[in-house]
């Protein structure tokens, strides 16, 4: 295994992190990196969405409470217990088809439930900076042919993206009212940033109406799945490459760098936006048993045909890129189901030191 103490400048050694829905499908895979990274992890979410679920299999040893971001109390009492010196917001509703049966909770648990934890993390001293993890969804998506830039309006058809236009916001407009950078170490000492990725893939998801978990499901039952909108078009990306953004972005924050309080992309190059179709067709290739119909049945709801991100801010002022190409990332995430229901093993933490590995030979800044 890799030495992972010294990655991201060695900040999260001893640090006091504190992850939201660590329980969901990328806190899990952020939880069990910081805990390799030497943090003293601490997590606050619901119980875990699915069974089985990434969590539950990797039985991570960390501080837990399982409660809802919706309720204030319960969330401040334990930031205010554990005292945390960086949050990563991660928990939320993520699910566009869900949104449209549960609007209402998806919009107070995206937008209130951020609210809430930006209200915990300014009444802590301890707190000295914050991740929010929104979506690529965030933007008025115009199906242009071009990534959309940090600087690009919110928006959002279907109610999840919407949710995740209003957190962005919500969020621009606290670093304004109550972590402004012109009154950082004055009238206050957090600074605030904000993250948004692409269709993110990678072992240990479960989540329903996603493409990958249902081609899994559905292969592990010997059954094959039904296809929605095999022409849309989205970047995927393994979830290791937001999760070394996010890393990289909370390394900064740490070290009180003032122009990293902002909002950020971390999306793959342009060879990783794919159509469904292509996602199918490459996945057969790795595991003989996901078999799929296309459905000419639409979709009663609204779904995006184009979208993709601009991550040159990230590429320039982060220093940051993503490392593994469309073929490795899912080569690793079939291959990561598939050891799980052929030899019961789970080999995120093999996932984990072969992408540190892989951006060690590419030189990325985190890895130096």
């Amino acid at each position: 295994m890799v030495n992972m103490k010294n990655l991201f400048g060695g900040i999260y050694q001893g640090k006091k992190v504190l992850v939201t829905g660590f329980t969901g499908f990328k806190g899990s895979w952020l939880v069990q990196w910081l805990k390799l990274l030497g943090a003293d992890v601490s997590g606050y979410a619901l119980s875990a969405p699915s069974d089985p679920s990434h969590y539950s299999l990797l039985k991570t040893d960390i501080t837990e409470c399982i409660a809802d971001v919706r309720d204030a109390k319960a969330l401040s009492d334990f930031i205010e217990e554990i005292k945390p010196e960086i949050v990563f917001h991660l928990a939320a509703q993520a699910l566009v088809r869900e949104s449209y049966s549960n609007p209402s909770e998806t919009f107070s648990t995206n937008v209130m439930g951020t609210l809430n934890v930006y209200e915990s993390c300014r009444k802590t001293s301890s707190v000295g900076a914050i991740v929010n993890i929104t979506s690529d969804k965030c933007y008025e998506n115009k199906e242009w042919i071009w990534g959309y830039r940090e600087n690009d309006p919110m928006g959002g058809f279907d109610p999840y993206s919407a949710s995740k236009g209003c957190a962005e916001i919500l969020t621009s407009s606290f670093r304004n009212s109550y972590f402004n950078l012109n009154e950082y170490k004055k009238s206050h000492h957090l600074l605030l940033a904000s993250a948004r990725a692409g269709n993110v893939i990678g072992g240990g998801d479960w989540a329903t109406d996603r493409l990958i978990p249902d081609m899994i499901r559905a292969a592990s039952l010997n059954n094959s799945v039904q296809i929605r909108n095999p022409k849309a078009t989205r970047p995927w990306q393994h979830v290791l490459e937001p999760l070394s953004g996010y890393l990289t972005l909370g390394w900064r924050l740490l070290e009180e760098r003032m122009e990293f309080a902002d909002g950020w992309n971390f999306g793959p190059d342009l060879q990783s936006n794919l159509s469904v179709e292509d996602i199918v067709y490459t996945s057969q290739m790795y595991w003989d048993k996901i078999q799929v119909n296309y459905s000419s049945d639409k979709s009663e709801h609204h779904e995006a045909n184009l979208l993709m991100l601009d991550c040159s801010k990230a590429n320039k002022l982060l220093k940051w890129k993503s490392v593994w190409d469309i073929e490795t990332t899912l080569g690793k995430t079939i291959s990561w189901y598939k050891k799980l229901y052929s030899e019961g093993s789970v080999v995120t933490l093999q996932d984990i030191d072969n992408y540190v590995v892989s951006a060690q030979d590419a030189n990325l800044i985190w890895t130096l």
